[in-house]
């Protein structure tokens, strides 16, 4: 399963790499780290990842317009979305549009594996 993080915490996609790296997630291949909704959308044209975090507060492009961009792309696509938004209704705007699921920040690492576990097995 290709994985492609997207946040424009630094932080945060070193986290999400590290729990799937060191979490058991075997199966998982990091295609890229972005950033911005754009940074997400160049790397994904090009690397195809089938599962995607997605972060919905980023400058330039925000979460809710890559979802809507990325699901254009490719309608499969599995998106979970890891935000600090306490704004339900915004995580209930991106799951609309597409996106999978819905982890919360913080997160414990085990929260994220079994998100991207439950993500991954849509197809």
């Amino acid at each position: 399963m290709r994985l492609l993080i997207v946040d424009d915490s630094n932080m945060i996609r070193t986290r999400i790499s590290r729990v799937v790296q060191n979490g058991g997630l075997k199966n998982v291949v990091i295609t890229g780290l972005a950033r911005n909704g754009h940074e997400a959308l160049r790397i994904a044209k090009a690397a195809r990842p089938e599962v995607v975090t997605m972060d919905l507060t980023m400058p330039e492009m925000d979460g809710i317009e890559c979802i809507q961009a990325l699901i254009a792309f490719d309608p499969k696509i599995n998106i979970l979305v890891v935000s600090a938004l306490s704004d339900k209704s915004t995580a209930i705007q991106a799951l609309k549009l597409g996106a999978r699921g819905f982890v919360s920040k913080p997160f414990t690492d085990e929260e994220l594996q079994i998100a991207l576990l439950d993500v991954a097995d849509v197809h």
